[in-house]
C-alpha cells in the first residue's frame, strides 16, 4: 500500500499530465470509493489537497514539535518559469545536490528570486516538504506568469548536537535465499561507533526477496547482475535505480524524449530534461537508446557501478539529412566488358537500402551502394543513379552515362567536326571569301582507352576523343604565308589533366565594400581566407558535385554567408562575386520579459515578419538559463527589395520526400544572432514564434503550403523546421490581422527562411558570344548566367514587387539551361530577369529597341511577342544593357513553334542542355575590344581539355598558363594597332616556324594629348611541351603606319645584351627579341603572370601593365608608368585600312545585324568608360546608370 500512495503523491504533484499517472491516479481513486485504502492515506490526501491553495509561509509535517533539533538548508532554484511552470522538486534538488538535502525534510520554504516570500506574491503554489514544490501558469491570472522561486527545506542537525552515538556502515544485504517463484528475507547489520553513548535505532533491518522467476527452459541470457527478467530479454536489479538528464542539440532541454530499451518504451523524459528509471542494471552491459524528433538517435552504455544509483547526462546532436558523398562516374566501355557504378552516402543515421535505377527503371536485387555489370551489351547503355533512403531522409545521386562501343566500332569518331577560326584582317581566303577557316575539332567525349582488368568505383586513368593527326596548310595572306594546323583524324587518348577553381571577391550588398580577412570553410573546414581587397581563389576538390563555401567575417560586419557556387566542370576558372548582407546593429533585449523584434527593409511599408520571444528562453551553450541582459541582432533579407536578390544564401534547394532536388520560393530569409551583453557569449533561445503577415503573400495557394526551413551550411540544402498555422490577431486597439505563425529554436543553425515549394517549373536557354556576330565557334564557355524570378505582374494572383528566387548556371560549350517559374495558362504570370558575367565584366545582351529583330535575339515569332522580351534600356537608354526581362511562358504542347526552345519544360532538361544552335535561345556578348588572337595551333580558352600536344602549342603545358605581355608607348595623335609576330627563336623543332599573332589597339591616355599605350600579349620563352629543354621565342613587335622606334628601356636592353643569343633589330620601324626566360617586371616594361587558368593569368598581368606596376592593377592606362618601348607614328595614309577597319568591313558577309552603336563610339567608350571602372557591376539590372558618350 506504500506504493500506492506514492504513486498518488506524484500524479498529485504533476498534476496527472502523464497519461500513465492518470491511469494509476484512476485506479487509487476507484479504491478509495472502496473503501479499501487505509486511513493514513486518507490523511495524506488531505494534507496534499490543502497546499494546493495560495501559499501561505512555510509548510511543516508537524507543528507542534519543536525546531531545536532542525536546522534550514541553502537554497535551491533547479527550473524557472518557461513552459509549464516553475517546477522545484525534491528528486530534481537531490539529482544536483545529492549530499545538501536530507532524506525526510520536516518543512519547505519558499521564496522568489527577488526575496519575496511565496505567501506575498498572490501566485497559486503548491508544496510537499517529501514532494518539494510547484507552481503552473496556467492557474495564474490573465496575462500572467509564475515568479521564479528558490526554494529550502527545514532537516535534522547534525547528530554530534543531539549527543547520540554514531552508527557505523549497514553491512551489504545477505543473499536472497528464496528459490524460483518463493519469497525470503534478507537481512543487513550495523554497529555503534561510539562507546560511551548510546545510538538509537535498530542494528539489524531485513526485507522480503522474491526468488528468480521460473524461466522457460528455452531463455539463454545469463546474467552478471540481477536476474533475468520475464521476457527473456534483459537482467533487472531491483534495487539500482537510474536517473538522468537529456539536452537537445544546442543544450536546450529535451522534453518527451523517449527512452528505449531493446526498442521497448522504459520512460519519457519530463518538462526539465530528467529520467528515473528503477531496475537497471549498472553492469556495464546495458544498452538505452535516448529518441527525440529531428535529433539522432544516441546509444549509451549503463556503467558498471556498485552503487544504488547511477547518473546519465546526455547531450543529442541534430540529424543529419541524407546526403551524396561520391556520385556514380560516366564510363565508356567496349561490348563484353564489365563496369562499376558507385554511390555512397552519409547520414545520422545513415541510408539503409540503396537502389539502382537504370533509365527510370528500378533494377531488381541491387541493395547496396556499387553496382557491377558484366559482359555488358548494348542495352546495357543508358543513364544510372541511386536511391539511399533511411530515418533520415531519401536522396538521390546525379545521373551517370554508361556508352557501349561495339567491338568492330571505332572508339571515337575519326572524322573531326568543324570548327571555325578568324583569320588576320590581311587573310581573306578567296576560295571561301571569308576571314573564317575550318581547321576542326574533335569532341571532349569519353573513350576506353587501354583499360586494366580490374572493377572499381574509378577508373585509373580517363580516356576523351582528342586529336589523333593534324597537318600543317599554309594560307596564303597579303604579302606572307600563314601556317595553320588542321585536325584530320580523332582518336582514344588520354584525357587532359584539368582543374577547376573558382576566384572572385566578398563583397558588401549594398555599397561593395569587401570583407577583408574572412574565414572561407567547406564541409565544417575552414579552406582558405579572403584578401585585403575581399578577393579569394578556390580550387574545386576532384569528384565535386556542388560546392558549398561559407563565409565568416572576422570583423562581425557582415552574416555569416552560405553560397553555392557553379564551376566548370571541364576545368578552368570561373569568377563569382559573393555578396554579402550587412549585419544589423543589435539592440540589448530583456530575457526575463516578452520581445518582438519586427523585421521588414522597404521604407514605408508593414514589416513582413515578426519574431516573438517569450521569456525565460534565452539558454547557454551548456543548457543554462541565462538571464542577463541579451545583445540580439537579426538580419533579414527582404524580398520586396529586388536589388537583394543576388546575397540570397544557398540556391534555395531542398530535398524532396522521393530523394529529388527541388526548388524553393522565399518570402524572405533573416539570420539571428543572440549573445550575452556583457561577454558576447553566444546564446540559444528555445519556444520562439515567427510571424509571417499573411497579407504579404499574395498567391492563396502559397498559404497552406509555407514552411520554416533552416540552411544546413555543409550541404548548402535547405531543412524543414516546422509548418505555418493561420490565425487571427489583434496588433493595437481595434486592428486585427491574419498571420502565419510557426514556432522554432535557436540552436547551431542561425538561418532560416519561410518558403513554399514552388511546381511550376521550366528550363531557359541562354547562350554567350565573343562578338555581336553570334558565330556558333564564338560561343563562351564558363560565363556566368543569372536569373531573378520575380513575383508575377499585377492582375495574376501575386505581388509584382517582389522576386521569389535567384539562380546562376556555368555556360559550356552548348550554352546554358538557367531554372525557373514558369506558368501555362498566363505567359505574364512570372517574369525574369537575367544577367551574365565573365571574370568580373558584364555581357550585353541584345537590344529590343529601337528595332526588334528576331534573328539576332534568337527567337523566333511569334513565340518571342508571347514572351514580351525586353532589354534592360528598352524604355530609358540611360539605364545600362546587361541584363533583359521575358515573360517565362511555358510552352504550349499544342503548339509547334513553342516546341523548340529557348523555354523547355522541367521534364525536358536534357533536350533543353543538347539542343542545336538552330534552336530557339536568348543572347549575350562581349562588348569587342580591339583585339585579335591567332594561334597557329588552334586553343579554345574556355575549354582547358581541347588543348592539343603540339610543339608550337601558344599554352606548352596545360594548367599552368604563362602569360607575358610588353607596354609599348606610342607618341602619335591616332591610337594605333601593334602587332607581335612569335616564332620559335631556339628550339630545333620550332626555330622560324609561327606561334602564333596578337593584335591590339592603343589606348589614348585621358590626361596627355597625342599619346597613347598598349599592352601587347606575346609569347613566354619556356619549356615547350616534352619538358625537354627551352625555347626563347622570337619576338617581333610592329606597330600598324609609319613609325619609328624612340627608345628601349636600359634595363631591358641590358639584359638582353646580358642573355644572349642577341636578335638582330637593323629595322627602326620594329622592335625584335629573344623573349626573356626570367619573369621581369616593371622596372623591364615585362609583365608576366602564371595560373591555373589563362584568363586569370592575362587578367592579372594585363591589371599589372595597365598600372605599370608588378603587383597592383589598374584599368585605367597608365601611359608614362613601366614602359618598356616607345615609338613615335605619324599619319596613316588615307587609302590604307586598319585592321580593325577591315574587321568591321567583312561583318556583312557573316550576317551580322544593325547595332545601336557605331564601332568607333564603342571603342571610344571602352577607352574612355570601360577602361576607367575596376569592373562594371553586375549588381542591380534595374538600377540606371548614365553611360559615357564619346
Amino acid at each position: 500500500m506504500r506504493r500506492r500512495r506514492k504513486r498518488l503523491e506524484a500524479a498529485f504533484q504533476y498534476k496527472i499530465s502523464n497519461q500513465k499517472l492518470r491511469k494509476v491516479y484512476c485506479k487509487e481513486e476507484m479504491w478509495l470509493k472502496r473503501g479499501r485504502m487505509p486511513h493514513s492515506s486518507l490523511v495524506f490526501l488531505a494534507i496534499t489537497a490543502a497546499v494546493v491553495l495560495t501559499a501561505q509561509g512555510s509548510w511543516r509535517r508537524d507543528n507542534k514539535n519543536s525546531n531545536d533539533n532542525y536546522k534550514w538548508t541553502t537554497w535551491f532554484n533547479v527550473d524557472h518559469p518557461g513552459g509549464r511552470g516553475d517546477y522545484e522538486q525534491l528528486d530534481a534538488i537531490r539529482f544536483y545536490y545529492r549530499s545538501r538535502v536530507c532524506e525526510t525534510p520536516r518543512s519547505v520554504e519558499a521564496r522568489t528570486t527577488e526575496w519575496i516570500p511565496a505567501r506575498e506574491t498572490g501566485e497559486i503554489v503548491h508544496a510537499d516538504p517529501s514532494v518539494g514544490f510547484w507552481c503552473l501558469n496556467a492557474e495564474q491570472g490573465p496575462g500572467r506568469n509564475c515568479s521564479n522561486y528558490a526554494v529550502r527545506f527545514l532537516c535534522p542537525k547534525d547528530s554530534s548536537e543531539t549527543m547520540e552515538g554514531t552508527w557505523g556502515p549497514w553491512s551489504s544485504w545477505s543473499p536472497c535465499t528464496a528459490l524460483c517463484g518463493r519469497v525470503a528475507l534478507q537481512h543487513r547489520y550495523r554497529s555503534c561507533q561510539s562507546p560511551l553513548l548510546t545510538c538509537s535505532g535498530p542494528t539489524t533491518e531485513e526485507k522480503p526477496c522474491n526468488g528468480p522467476e521460473c524461466m522457460n527452459a528455452d531463455c539463454s541470457l545469463r546474467c552478471v547482475m540481477g536476474r533475468v527478467n520475464a521476457d527473456c530479454d534483459a537482467c533487472m536489479c531491483e534495487e539500482h535505480i537510474l536517473l538522468g538528464s537529456v539536452r537537445s542539440a544546442g543544450g536546450l532541454i529535451a522534453t518527451g524524449a523517449a527512452i528505449l530499451r531493446a526498442n521497448k518504451l522504459l520512460t519519457l523524459t519530463d518538462h526539465n530534461g530528467h529520467f528515473r528509471i528503477p531496475g537497471i542494471c549498472p553492469d556495464g552491459n546495458t544498452t538505452l537508446t535516448v529518441s527525440v524528433k529531428g535529433h539522432a538517435s544516441l546509444n549509451i552504455v549503463v556503467p558498471s557501478s556498485s552503487e544504488r544509483t547511477s547518473v546519465l547526462a546526455v547531450q543529442l546532436k541534430r540529424a543529419e539529412k541524407l546526403h551524396v558523398l561520391s556520385n556514380p562516374e560516366s564510363k565508356a566501355r567496349i561490348e563484353g566488358q564489365s563496369v562499376a557504378f558507385c554511390c555512397k552516402v552519409a547520414g545520422n543515421p545513415g541510408p539503409d537500402k540503396y537502389q539502382w535505377f537504370h533509365n527510370n527503371t528500378v533494377m531488381e536485387m541491387q541493395t547496396d551502394g556499387t553496382l557491377v555489370l558484366r559482359d555488358l551489351r548494348p542495352q546495357h547503355a543508358g543513364e544510372y543513379y541511386c536511391k539511399a533512403s533511411g530515418a533520415s531522409g531519401t536522396i538521390k545521386s546525379k545521373l551517370a552515362t554508361l556508352k557501349v562501343i561495339g567491338k568492330d566500332d571505332h572508339l571515337c569518331n575519326p572524322k573531326p567536326e568543324s570548327h571555325l577560326i578568324r583569320l588576320p584582317h590581311d587573310c581573306r581566303q578567296n576560295s571561301t571569301d571569308s576571314f573564317y577557316y575550318d581547321v576542326g575539332k574533335c569532341p571532349s567525349s569519353q573513350c576506353t582507352g587501354q583499360l586494366d582488368n580490374s572493377i572499381s568505383c574509378k577508373d585509373k586513368l580517363a580516356y576523351c576523343c582528342g586529336v589523333a593527326k593534324m597537318e600543317e596548310r599554309q594560307l596564303t595572306c597579303q604579302g606572307y604565308k600563314l601556317p595553320t594546323m588542321v585536325v584530320t583524324e580523332c582518336g582514344c587518348k588520354k584525357c587532359v589533366d584539368t582543374k577547376a577553381i573558382v576566384h572572385g571577391r566578398a563583397i558588401a550588398a549594398d555599397n561593395g565594400e569587401p570583407m577583408r580577412f574572412g574565414h572561407i570553410f567547406m564541409n565544417g573546414v575552414r579552406i582558405s581566407r579572403t584578401g585585403y581587397k575581399g578577393t579569394f581563389s578556390i580550387q574545386v576538390p576532384p569528384d565535386t558535385d556542388r560546392l558549398v563555401l561559407t563565409f565568416v567575417d572576422n570583423m562581425q560586419k557582415f552574416i555569416n554567408t552560405t553560397k553555392v557556387l557553379p564551376f566548370n566542370t571541364k576545368g578552368g576558372a570561373v569568377y563569382q562575386e559573393v555578396k554579402l548582407l550587412r549585419k544589423k546593429t543589435p539592440v540589448t533585449i530583456n530575457p526575463l520579459e516578452t520581445n518582438t523584434l519586427e523585421l521588414g527593409e522597404v521604407k514605408d511599408q508593414e514589416a513582413m515578419v515578426q519574431i516573438q520571444i517569450p521569456p525565460h528562453s534565452f539558454y547557454k551553450e551548456n543548457g543554462e538559463v541565462f538571464t542577463g541582459n541579451v545583445s540580439a541582432s537579426v538580419t533579414f533579407l527582404d524580398p520586396r527589395d529586388v536589388s537583394t536578390a543576388a546575397a540570397a544564401q544557398s540556391d534555395l534547394n531542398f530535398i524532396g520526400n522521393e530523394g529529388d532536388t527541388l526548388p524553393l520560393r522565399t518570402y524572405g530569409m533573416f539570420s539571428i544572432d543572440f549573445r550575452a551583453e556583457e561577454n558576447n557569449e553566444v546564446l540559444n533561445a528555445g519556444e520562439v514564434k515567427v510571424f509571417l503577415d499573411s497579407a504579404q503573400v499574395k498567391m492563396s495557394e502559397h498559404l497552406d503550403t509555407m514552411k520554416l526551413w533552416s540552411l544546413n551550411p555543409d550541404t548548402g540544402l535547405w531543412e524543414e523546421e516546422g509548418s505555418l498555422t493561420i490565425e487571427r490577431k489583434n496588433r493595437g486597439k481595434r486592428e486585427e490581422r491574419t498571420f502565419l505563425i510557426g514556432n522554432m529554436e535557436i540552436r547551431e543553425r542561425r538561418l532560416f527562411n519561410l518558403d513554399v515549394p514552388e511546381n511550376r517549373r521550366c528550363y531557359v536557354k541562354v547562350r554567350a558570344f565573343r562578338s555581336e556576330r553570334f558565330m556558333p565557334s564564338e560561343q563562351v564557355e564558363g560565363v556566368t548566367v543569372s536569373l531573378i524570378n520575380m513575383e508575377p505582374t499585377a492582375g495574376y494572383s501575386s505581388n509584382p514587387r517582389a522576386w521569389g528566387r535567384f539562380d546562376s548556371v556555368i555556360t559550356g560549350s552548348n550554352g546554358a539551361c538557367l531554372p525557373a517559374f514558369c506558368d501555362e495558362q498566363k505567359p505574364d504570370a512570372y517574369t525574369a530577369f537575367v544577367m551574365a558575367n565573365l571574370g568580373g565584366e558584364e555581357l550585353e545582351a541584345v537590344p529590343s529597341a529601337p528595332k526588334f529583330n528576331p534573328s539576332i535575339i534568337g527567337v523566333p515569332q511569334p513565340y518571342l511577342g508571347k514572351l514580351n522580351y525586353r532589354r534592360t534600356d528598352h524604355e530609358d537608354p540611360r539605364v545600362k544593357k546587361t541584363a533583359f526581362s521575358i515573360n517565362v511562358a511555358k510552352p504550349s504542347p499544342n503548339t509547334a513553334e513553342e516546341a523548340n526552345g529557348p523555354i523547355y519544360t522541367f521534364e525536358n532538361l536534357k533536350e533543353c542542355e543538347e539542343a542545336p544552335f538552330s534552336a530557339g535561345h536568348f543572347r549575350f556578348s562581349r562588348v569587342e575590344g580591339d583585339r585579335y588572337d591567332y594561334n597557329t595551333v588552334p586553343f579554345n580558352e574556355d575549354d582547358p581539355m581541347s588543348w592539343t600536344e603540339d610543339y608550337l602549342s601558344w599554352w606548352p603545358k596545360p594548367m599552368e598558363y604563362r602569360a607575358c605581355y610588353i607596354k609599348i608607348k606610342i607618341n602619335s595623335p591616332h591610337e594605333i594597332n601593334v602587332r607581335s609576330r612569335n616564332m620559335g627563336g631556339t628550339h630545333p623543332k620550332t626555330v622560324g616556324q609561327l606561334y602564333g599573332l596578337r593584335d591590339t589597339r592603343s589606348i589614348r591616355d585621358m590626361d596627355l594629348a597625342n599619346v597613347s599605350a598598349v599592352c601587347l600579349e606575346f609569347k613566354c620563352s619556356g619549356m615547350l611541351f616534352d619538358q625537354d629543354r627551352v625555347d626563347r621565342t622570337l619576338v617581333k613587335v610592329i606597330p600598324q603606319g609609319s613609325c619609328r622606334r624612340d627608345s628601349v628601356n636600359t634595363m631591358l636592353q641590358e639584359y638582353l645584351v646580358n642573355h644572349l643569343p642577341l636578335a638582330v633589330n637593323n629595322d627602326t620601324n620594329e622592335f625584335t627579341m629573344l623573349g626573356p626566360l626570367d619573369p621581369l617586371g616593371h622596372n623591364y616594361g615585362i609583365y608576366t603572370v602564371t595560373d591555373q587558368d589563362p584568363r586569370t593569368a592575362k587578367e592579372i598581368a594585363l591589371g599589372r601593365c595597365f598600372d605599370g606596376t608588378s603587383d597592383g592593377t589598374s584599368r585605367v592606362m597608365k601611359t608614362n608608368e613601366g614602359v618598356a618601348l616607345t615609338f613615335t607614328c605619324g599619319d596613316r595614309e588615307g587609302t590604307r585600312q586598319s585592321v580593325f577597319q577591315a574587321l568591321q568591313g567583312s561583318r556583312g558577309q557573316i550576317g551580322a545585324a544593325v547595332r545601336g552603336e557605331t564601332r568607333k563610339t564603342r571603342r571610344r567608350h571602352r577607352a574612355n568608360s570601360s577602361r576607367s571602372n575596376p569592373k562594371r557591376s553586375a549588381r542591380n539590372p534595374v538600377r540606371k546608370l548614365t553611360q559615357g558618350t564619346s
